[in-house]
């Protein structure tokens, strides 16, 4: 079913206030079950600033956290893009505006349930290489969907965001919606990743006692928007709140071929590229520019190992004024030669107050 314009944004302000209302605003990420766990927030209450340059609408570019624990998931790998998984909590340094931090909490989920929205881009656009978008889908569904335990929904965009198909462990029905898409419209990018985030914020749990799940989007395209009513700012903050990391699969061909045997390689990447770039490096996730669908098998298995292979990190500011400034955080480990990834700060504002008039942390 298409969503109308005004349906989208109301469904999606009800949703996100539904979930401020039931719950207060709390760190960022879980800390892991085998350590003593602070509260478990509904969604994450911080982010990263946009890339210096990026034109934002007043105060929609910063996304805030409370005081009392600061929630990081952490990926670490070595110089040649090896996941690294045996890292101990004491060989990790946390550092926030330059003053070394202790950490509270520590662990690593390798095998957490993944909710995963797949966004297809089907603007007239990228008619030339829908074909390519398809076969890409399909690949990384049966890479990294496990039965019984993951689940997906399909959101193709070109005027407007539409559900083809809703969450489902199916691999059948995923191929054969992605299957049946034609191209046409427009490009409302941003517009997508706002819905697609909202609906994650609301994912499936597991039935079993163990309720911690990952929220991932991928989307394929070419990143040209031309049509949405929601700015990059507004989708890059619904996606951070949702929890939700963002990888993205650039569908354009600029590329240069040498006569030397070589793969071809992208020489440059366009303006649509750098908004891929900055979606999935904004919200902790990866961009990915392939030449062919064949060659994207490696970088669906790194997708899905990354996203079983993570840290979560949990530490208790030493400076606790709610002063509402951003703080730089930068967490680097003992073992040399690697390198870290996560979120590069976030915002300290006042713990939230409960009913009680006691403060929640």
């Amino acid at each position: 079913m298409k969503f109308s314009r005004t349906l989208i944004v109301a469904g999606v302000f009800f949703a996100i206030s539904s979930v401020g209302a039931q719950q207060p605003p709390s760190p960022e990420q879980p800390a892991p079950q085998s350590q003593a766990q602070p509260p478990r927030p509904s969604s994450p209450e911080a982010g990263q600033p946009s890339s210096p340059g990026q034109s934002q609408p007043p105060d929609q570019s910063t996304i805030k956290v409370t005081t009392g624990l600061v929630h990081l998931v952490v990926t670490v790998a070595d110089k040649k893009h090896n996941f690294i998984t045996d890292l101990g909590r004491d060989e990790f340094k946390v550092i926030e505006n330059g003053s070394p931090q202790e950490i509270r909490f520590f662990g690593s989920e390798t095998d957490l349930p993944l909710r995963i929205g797949l966004l297809l881009d089907t603007s007239n656009s990228i008619r030339p290489r829908l074909e390519f978008e398809k076969d890409a889908a399909i690949d990384f569904l049966n890479r990294v969907i496990r039965r019984n335990k993951d689940q997906a929904f399909l959101m193709t965009f070109d005027n407007e965001p539409e559900v083809i198909q809703d969450y489902t462990e199916d691999l059948s029905r995923l191929t054969s919606a992605i299957r049946d898409q034609r191209a046409g419209g427009g490009t409302a990018l941003n517009d997508a990743i706002f819905v697609a985030s909202a609906k994650l914020s609301h994912a499936p749990l597991p039935a079993s006692p163990d309720t911690e799940i990952r929220r991932v989007i991928v989307v394929i395209s070419d990143g040209n928007d031309n049509l949405s009513d929601h700015a990059l700012s507004d989708a890059l903050e619904t996606a951070i709140r949702a929890e939700a990391s963002v990888y993205t699969i650039s569908t354009n061909t600029d590329w240069l071929s040498l006569d030397t045997g070589s793969a071809p390689k992208k020489y440059a990447k366009d303006d649509g590229d750098k908004i891929l770039q900055q979606f999935a490096d904004e919200s902790g996730g990866r961009a990915f520019f392939p030449y062919r669908a064949d060659d994207l098998a490696e970088s669906f298995t790194d997708i899905g190992t990354e996203l079983r292979s993570q840290y979560f990190i949990a530490y208790s500011p030493a400076n606790s004024t709610a002063d509402g400034r951003y703080r730089k955080i930068d967490v680097q480990t003992v073992r040399k030669g690697l390198v870290v990834r996560t979120r590069k700060g976030y915002y300290a504002v006042p713990s939230p107050v409960d009913s009680s008039g006691s403060r929640k942390n």
